[in-house]
C-alpha cells in the first residue's frame, strides 16, 4: 500500500476566512507559499468540508424556510429549530434514529450522519442573519475541480481529500473522514495479497482516504483552530484512484440497517 515510513503534516497559518466565490486554490497555493512550502508529486492536500462549502455558497438562510408537517412534528420531539430540521430532510433520504438533540439520517448522498451535515458552527453571523452550511452538491466533483485548479497552478500532479468529522456506530467520539476525493485511491483492495507469513489475505480492503483525513483532522481541530487545510507529504500507492463514494457500504453489505 505504501513504503513511507514516515509522513510529514503541516497546516498553513495563514488561510483566510472563506467566502463565497473564492478561488479556494489559489489561497491554498498562496498561504503554503507564505510558509515556504511548494507542492510536490503525490502531495496531499485534506481540506476541511466548510470552507469547500462556503467557497461553493452551500449555504442557506433560515429566515427562508419553511417548516412542512414532517419537520414540525419531528422538530418537537428532537427539540431542534423546525426550520432546521426541514433543511435536514430536505438533504437526507431517511431518519435512521432520532433522540432529543439528534437525528441521524441518511444522506442523499448515502453517508449516515448527524443532521444531515447541516451545521452552523463556524459559521459567522456577522450581519444577524441565522445561516447553516450544507454539504457540497457532489464532495468527488468537488475535489476533483479544485485538485484540477491546484495541478494548472503549480504544475505537478497532487491529490485531493475533501474531510468532515463523523461520529461511529460503536465508538464514542468523532474522527475525520473523506467525503470527496481525487487524485489518489480512496480504497486500497488488498485481497490475493500475502501477508507477512505468506498468507493470502481474504477480506482487507484499506479505507485509505478515511486513514489520511484522520491523521489530518489532528491538526484541523474542531473547534476555532481556524487551520482548514493540511499537507500531507510522503504517501506513496500503486492503486488506481477511486473516488470517496466508494467508501460507502452497499445495502446489500449492510449487516445493521
Amino acid at each position: 500500500m505504501t513504503n513511507a515510513a514516515s509522513l510529514e503534516l503541516f497546516a498553513p497559518p495563514d488561510l483566510p476566512l472563506i467566502q463565497s466565490g473564492d478561488d479556494l486554490a489559489s489561497l491554498i497555493i498562496a498561504s503554503l507559499d507564505h510558509a515556504g512550502y511548494q507542492l510536490r508529486p503525490r502531495d496531499v492536500l485534506v481540506v476541511a468540508q466548510k470552507v469547500v462549502s462556503k467557497a461553493e455558497g452551500r449555504v442557506v438562510d433560515l429566515a427562508n424556510v419553511t417548516p412542512g408537517v414532517c419537520a414540525i412534528a419531528l422538530a418537537k420531539a428532537v427539540g431542534k429549530d423546525p426550520r432546521l430540521v426541514e433543511v435536514i430532510l430536505a438533504e437526507s433520504t431517511r431518519v435512521v434514529r432520532s433522540r432529543p438533540n439528534l437525528m441521524i439520517v441518511q444522506h442523499r448522498l448515502g453517508f449516515v450522519m448527524a443532521n444531515a451535515g447541516v451545521d452552523h458552527s463556524n459559521v459567522a453571523p456577522t450581519d444577524g442573519v441565522h445561516r447553516v452550511l450544507l454539504l457540497p452538491e457532489n464532495p468527488d466533483a468537488s475535489a476533483e475541480r479544485l485538485r484540477t485548479r491546484l495541478v494548472a497552478q503549480c504544475g505537478v500532479s497532487v491529490g485531493v481529500i475533501i474531510s468532515d468529522s463523523f461520529g461511529r456506530a460503536w465508538r464514542r467520539g468523532t474522527a475525520g473522514i473523506a467525503i470527496g476525493a481525487a487524485g489518489l485511491p480512496s480504497l486500497i483492495d488488498l485481497r490475493g495479497s500475502p501477508d507477512l507469513f505468506g498468507r493470502t489475505l481474504e477480506v482487507s480492503i484499506v479505507g485509505f482516504a478515511d486513514e489520511i483525513a484522520a491523521a489530518a483532522s489532528l491538526l484541523q481541530g474542531q473547534a476555532a483552530e481556524a487551520r482548514p487545510v493540511v499537507l500531507v507529504r510522503g504517501l506513496a500507492w500503486t492503486a488506481p484512484d477511486c473516488p470517496a463514494a466508494e467508501l460507502i457500504r452497499p445495502a446489500a453489505e449492510d449487516l445493521f440497517a
